[in-house]
């Protein structure tokens, strides 16, 4: 059966530059932050690359959430407050607040709990890396990128289809076989093509093309598990609840028992609350 609607490479990029946001700022952040010679007004000028990017920058960094005091009137100030050790996180939240600008209609899922939902992942994802021995902040840029092949499709489609050609979790269990029906790509599949276009690590690339089922891919199962987190608040999205069927078998793979499983999904869900009214 052929896709109703089929999406090729060079649309997928066409969308994805109409996107109100740049992801590429991030991944260009994390290989800055990787480098011990960095300096501070590095990290601020890849910051202003995108300039509506930096003023919820700025923004974010006067809130409460990260020490602000509402004195912060510029990236350079922003960097020198935050420093090293939270400025990838006051730029994930920024990215996440910017990019879900709208909810997803074909997908049936509204802006807010797409913004949570991929904010929880990738401090899910962080702190789960930290106990695997990965690095947390490609984790993290996973946790809160791997949604942008959805937001590309919904582009694509949206206005294109039936509504009785939307998502719909009763008809489908999973976003992927869905999606497969009617454009002949999935998301992950897309998300994937355009991290690897806008040269993320390929370990990063591939992590996200797999983490829909547990994997011997240690970052993909970091992804997969932090999924479980995400269910376990109640945020994960109709088509991939599915994806993150809890086991204890798989704790082991990331220095985990039952007891320090329950403590780090209290460490995220503590941070999570600190973090979500940044989206806002």
């Amino acid at each position: 059966m052929t896709a109703d609607l089929a999406i090729t490479r060079e649309q997928i990029f066409a969308h994805a530059q109409t996107l109100p946001a740049a992801p590429q700022v991030l991944g260009g952040l994390c290989e800055l932050l990787e480098d011990v010679n960095t300096g501070l007004d590095q990290i601020a000028e890849a910051i202003r690359m995108d300039p509506a990017l930096a003023v919820r920058v700025v923004r974010i960094s006067n809130s409460v959430v990260f020490g602000g005091g509402g004195n912060v009137c510029s990236i350079d100030e922003a960097v020198t407050r935050m420093g090293f050790a939270e400025i990838l996180r006051v730029v994930g939240v920024a990215t996440v607040a910017g990019l879900v600008d709208r909810s997803l209609q074909v997908y049936g899922v509204e802006a807010e709990r797409l913004r949570e939902s991929l904010l929880l992942h990738a401090l899910a994802s962080e702190a789960l890396a930290r106990r695997a021995a990965l690095d947390p902040r490609t984790a993290y840029t996973a946790g809160l990128l791997r949604g942008v092949g959805m937001m590309v499709i919904d582009r694509a489609a949206r206005g294109k289809l039936e509504p009785t050609d939307n998502f719909d979790p009763g008809s489908f269990s999973t976003y992927e076989a869905w999606e497969l029906l009617r454009f002949g790509i999935t998301g992950t599949e897309v998300a994937a093509t355009l991290l690897d276009g806008w040269r993320f690590p390929p370990e990063m690339v591939t992590a996200i093309e797999r983490h829909h089922a547990p994997s011997d891919d240690p970052l993909a199962n970091v992804l997969n598990l932090a999924g479980s987190i995400v269910a376990e608040r109640s945020l994960a999205l109709a088509g991939e609840e599915v994806c993150w069927a809890f086991s204890t078998d798989r704790l082991g793979a990331v220095g985990l028992d039952s007891a320090g499983w329950q403590g780090v999904c209290g460490q995220v869900f503590h941070t999570f609350e600190q973090q979500r009214a940044g989206l806002y």
